[in-house]
């Protein structure tokens, strides 16, 4: 029999008896934290702050949803890329059998993609503007050379270097969007009222599909399929899905685990910042001029919270949007390769899509509601990710032994239902203007 090639995953697992393995799980963390710096790009921070200046504690039981809805489908996307050896693009590439049917969905993708793309750079623009004054389209030329260095982190340096990397952007993240609610507390009974669900007209439900949008992204779900596979299984230098041969059953389970703990930490973190951006708009933003831009935003926290506070606010939008937009291009990246069967280099795939959000900068659209609008288009294109997502690691076929249970079928089932109906409802208050 060929000699079989095990992963890193299963040799460092094997080096540690059953008993005491569970310690050594922590160093199989890392690609859902990867994932969750989706959760905390410059979209987040416009819908986060939007939503808060607006309405106030309102859409707090939206974000507490969100991220819940979040974490199930993080963890299905995750165990799809560790059972199959294989990122779902890959997956429905090789099971839609149309050409066209597969770049139909390539389509709407690659558009949610792109939209990403659009608010991740566009973020990064305005920092560099709030932080030196730069004009916008230099900093959105400056924040994707940028991201083009930690791209190549990962061409060179492998899955590990590019985890560490995003992970070191994650911290200054959460310090600089977080540090303001030390200064300025949210209201205990505000937030507990925020938990109840309900709307106030038609710009509050779109505020809702924004944050949604920002929250359980389509394009984070096919990334992470992709970042466990290639942690756990290297790469492929093919187009094709392959099986996680090269796993025992039992190193799976131990990675499962490892994967859940994974997921369960990145969706706390992003979760958690989330919550505070809105709490933070909440408190100092209401009445304040301008609020309803980054810029504006900007200048009300500078003036409520100091100019300490203000700095360390741009200093985590930059990293958002530097961090964001890599991993962003990481999944367009996928998203093309595992449908069409095309490997466009990354490196090549981040000049390209440069082109939408530097035209929309060039333009002059306001940048804070360019940013509203693109979540609104990613929360369009999640039931595309998640109902195929909640089938396929439902089925035998798929995942074997490690297929959803009757319970985690259910709780896709009625994400995805509710995730749809939160659309149709979003269209038909626009399309008739109810309020």
């Amino acid at each position: 029999m060929p000699k079989t090639t095990r992963s890193t995953a299963e040799v460092a697992l094997d080096r540690v008896p059953a008993r005491t393995a569970q310690p050594r799980l922590v160093l199989l963390l890392g690609p859902a934290l990867v994932a969750g710096v989706a959760y905390l790009d410059p979209g987040n921070v416009a819908s986060n702050m939007s939503a808060g200046a607006a309405y106030g504690y309102l859409l707090v039981w939206v974000i507490v949803a969100a991220n819940l809805t979040a974490w199930l489908v993080q963890y299905l996307s995750a165990k799809l890329g560790v059972v199959t050896g294989a990122s779902l693009p890959e997956v429905l590439g090789s099971r839609i059998r149309s050409p066209w049917g597969r770049r139909a969905y390539w389509l709407q993708a690659e558009v949610v993609a792109m939209a990403t793309d659009v608010a991740e750079v566009i973020g990064g623009a305005v920092a560099l503007h709030l932080l030196f004054g730069l004009p916008l389209v230099l900093g959105g030329a400056i924040t994707g050379a940028i991201s083009l260095g930690v791209l190549i982190v990962h061409s060179r340096g492998g899955a590990r270097r590019f985890e560490l990397t995003i992970a070191a952007f994650l911290v200054v993240i959460v310090v600089g969007f977080s540090a303001g609610v030390l200064i300025a507390p949210p209201d205990a009974a505000g937030v507990l009222g925020g938990l109840v669900p309900r709307f106030q007209g038609t710009d509050s439900v779109l505020l809702a599909a924004s944050i949604l949008g920002a929250t359980v992204m389509p394009h984070a779900i096919y990334a992470h399929s992709a970042l466990t596979r290639d942690r756990f299984h290297g790469t492929p230098t093919t187009s094709l899905p392959r099986r996680a041969s090269t796993l025992t059953d039992a190193a799976t389970r131990r990675i499962l685990v490892a994967t859940r703990w994974d997921v369960s930490i990145a969706m706390i973190v992003a979760g958690s910042v989330n919550l505070v951006m809105l709490l933070i708009a909440a408190v100092t933003l209401p009445g304040a001029a301008g609020t309803d831009t980054l810029e504006g935003a900007y200048a009300a926290i500078r003036d409520s919270l100091g100019p300490i506070i203000a700095v360390l606010f741009a200093v985590g939008l930059l990293a958002s949007g530097l961090a964001s937009t890599s991993v962003g291009a990481y999944a367009g990246s996928e998203i093309m390769h595992g449908l069409l069967r095309v490997r466009v280099p990354l490196v090549a795939r981040r000049i390209v899509t440069l082109v939408p959000a530097l035209a929309i900068l060039g333009a002059g659209v306001d940048p804070t509601w360019a940013l509203v609008l693109s979540q609104v288009v990613l929360s369009f294109g999640i039931p595309f990710a998640i109902v195929p997502l909640v089938w396929l690691t439902s089925r035998r076929s798929v995942l074997g032994t490690h297929r959803n249970r009757g319970v985690t079928i259910a709780l896709g089932a009625a994400a995805s239902v509710l995730l749809v109906a939160l659309n149709a409802v979003l269209l038909v208050l626009v399309a008739t203007g109810a309020g």
